[in-house]
């Protein structure tokens, strides 16, 4: 497909090649300096980001390529109650391919019905945020040399942590991974993540002893409590201090762990550990910035093949009918001509933007 809106929408075959690309970037930034030139992408941000704004933007801007959009829902026409899906082809109009980012679940998807452009998921609400998994994949890669057979701690908000949905099933698909998700019960991952590892027969264990857990960890993966996430502030502010990394922590960790966060950080890892060479966030930060402009390449040269489909077009499981979907957070809940649509598989009817069981 020309969009990205889960990581699953890549093989594993593409991801490596998108690895390859970032890779002779980061070898040979002069050789991709004017690959888009004339070309326009742009940045539809409905919810507060700086890194991966300012990333997709460095990657157009290093391609050759001009930026336009907005960075507030407010300075769009959504405040006026325009549909994501009009937005889009809007877009369209001026751009060659966009990136979304919205506080709705399932709203990139929702635009990318009628899209005639390549649309990226820039995160939606605490669904996906492939690009970021992307980075994180770039990451373990030139860290660990592969992805199969590794322990992957992942620790902090699991229940609304896009960015670890997203990295859960990138890494699924490799051989010998084991997932020790390490949240309080009540940030533990949405229910469909642990029916996915079980179809799979993946190794797994939720835990809230990341102390426990920190010697057998070949990579670990920390998330910040996020407080927009959260409808009670006595809640968020009774869960933030849950896990806090500190070089005291690290005592028993192996030699070769590395450290991965999606940031912003606020205070889940400790500044002290920054100058552990076991420490990949920065790097994983800069990382963003080449996988992005390697997967604007990609996505530019499917946009010329003939033969591209439509938002579920081909897809047998799903089934459309008038029932309304029970999550609050979902973008079905705030436009009301969207197409209700629902993926049936074992038994079970799941909404396709949010993904909730109905």
């Amino acid at each position: 497909m020309k969009h990205l809106i889960d990581i699953l929408d890549l093989s594993t075959q593409e991801i490596d090649e998108l690895i390859a690309v970032a890779n002779d970037i980061i070898a040979h930034p002069e050789s991709y300096a004017h690959r888009c030139e004339g070309k326009k992408l742009a940045t539809l941000f409905f919810e507060p980001s700086t890194r991966t704004r300012l990333s997709f933007e460095a990657a157009m801007y290093e391609l050759g390529g001009h930026v336009i959009g907005f960075s507030d829902a407010a300075n769009s026409s959504s405040a006026k109650g325009e549909s994501v899906n009009d937005t889009l082809q809007m877009v369209g109009c001026y751009a060659d391919i966009a990136a979304m980012r919205h506080f709705k679940e399932g709203a990139p998807l929702a635009a990318a019905v009628k899209s005639h452009i390549p649309l990226i998921n820039a995160g939606d609400g605490g669904h996906y945020h492939p690009t970021q998994t992307l980075t994180d994949l770039l990451t373990i890669q030139r860290e660990k040399g592969r992805f199969d057979h590794l322990t992957v701690g992942l620790c902090g908000d699991l229940k609304y942590g896009r960015t670890v949905h997203s990295l859960i099933a990138a890494m699924s698909r490799y051989e010998g991974v084991r997932f020790v998700m390490i949240s309080p019960r009540e940030l533990r991952v949405p229910s469909y993540v642990p029916e996915m590892l079980r179809e799979k027969g993946l190794r797994y264990e939720e835990t809230d002893d990341l102390d426990a857990a920190m010697p057998y960890l070949d990579i670990l993966y920390m998330t910040r409590i996020q407080k927009e996430r959260f409808s009670d502030e006595k809640e968020y502010l009774r869960l933030k201090d849950s896990y806090i990394l500190t070089p005291d922590r690290l005592v028993n960790a192996k030699a070769e762990l590395s450290i991965l966060h999606p940031l912003p950080r606020v205070n889940e890892i400790s500044v002290a550990v920054d100058d552990d060479p076991r420490a990949c966030y920065f790097r994983q930060a800069l990382n963003g910035k080449y996988i992005r402009m390697a997967l604007i390449l990609h996505l530019l040269e499917k946009a010329q093949e003939k033969g591209n489909s439509a938002a579920f077009a081909g897809d047998k499981d799903v089934v459309f009918d008038a029932a309304v979907c029970n999550n609050p957070r979902c973008i079905s809940t705030i436009e009301q001509e969207l197409p209700r649509a629902f993926r049936v598989r074992g038994g079970k009817r799941r909404c396709v933007y949010c993904e909730c069981e109905a």
